[in-house]
């Protein structure tokens, strides 16, 4: 029930989320869209085959299991529920935060994460550009901070719809007006903000790492306010891919297997 309930709402947002990118899009595309969609929503079904084939909703099974048997910290405690809820959202937050950084300075997860920045273009699609093992990687180490924290399940849930949501939407490219991104900022990662982590400089792909919210990149000095270029003009993606032939669903996901390259 979980993970349908998951899939049905992250499906339902991608798709409002592609048609208002096709009623006001902040930048013109660089490849044609049958070509990347044609990829990137490829690699989001293979990769929820896999998930409802193997790990599932193991995370909120996980939760309602150290809730059972009393283990992890929150469980351990004597906390109000609605406290318990709010750090539960807020730490798991922080360690996706942390597995992003991971994901771009240690080179065996950099090898699969580097499949998500491959993307020339940057659209709603980019949210659900993963290989199927850094996804299965990325949910057995939220069960182990689910296990650890004891996180009540109902926040497991709450936090999934809301992290897949947030990447949808700062996957974006839609035109915000320059007040609203900037007061959506102070408590969200916006596209713009987010778009500069896609750039080809160096400098700015180790920044903004947030996906929800876009308090631990300020609070961590990995957040940077402006792009060097316009956002609408900055070149994106990998550079090392940039004048190369075409990268296909099947060299996608042989790529971490082969010699590194990129970062």
């Amino acid at each position: 029930m979980e993970t349908y309930v998951r899939s049905s709402v992250f499906f339902s947002i991608l798709l409002l989320r592609i048609v208002w990118e096709l009623l006001s899009p902040k930048r013109r595309l660089r490849q044609e869209r049958w070509q990347r969609w044609s990829i990137n929503l490829g690699l989001a079904a293979l990769n929820v085959a896999v998930i409802w084939l193997s790990v599932g909703a193991v995370a909120w099974l996980a939760a309602n299991w150290a809730l059972s048997q009393q283990v992890g910290l929150f469980n351990m405690m004597s906390m109000p529920h609605w406290l318990v809820v709010v750090l539960s959202l807020l730490l798991l937050d922080l360690a996706i935060y942390a597995q992003h950084v991971a994901s771009h300075h240690w080179m065996f997860f950099w090898r699969l994460h580097q499949v998500h920045h491959t993307d020339l273009d940057f659209d709603t699609t980019t949210a659900v550009r993963f290989h199927p093992f850094e996804i299965m990687l990325s949910m057995l180490y939220k069960v182990v901070l689910v296990i650890l924290l004891g996180a009540d399940p109902s926040a497991v849930i709450a936090f999934e719809i809301i992290l897949n949501g947030c990447a949808l939407f700062n996957h974006g490219n839609v035109r915000l007006s320059p007040n609203w991104e900037r007061r959506l900022r102070y408590w969200l990662v916006t596209p713009d903000m987010h778009r500069i982590h896609h750039s080809v400089l160096r400098k700015e792909i180790d920044s903004n790492y947030g996906f929800s919210l876009s308090c631990w990149d300020k609070l961590f000095k990995t957040y940077i306010a402006k792009s060097q270029q316009p956002q609408t003009e900055m070149s994106l993606g990998l550079s090392v891919f940039r004048e190369s032939a075409e990268l296909s669903f099947i060299k996608l996901l042989i790529m971490p297997f082969q010699h590194l390259r990129g970062h």
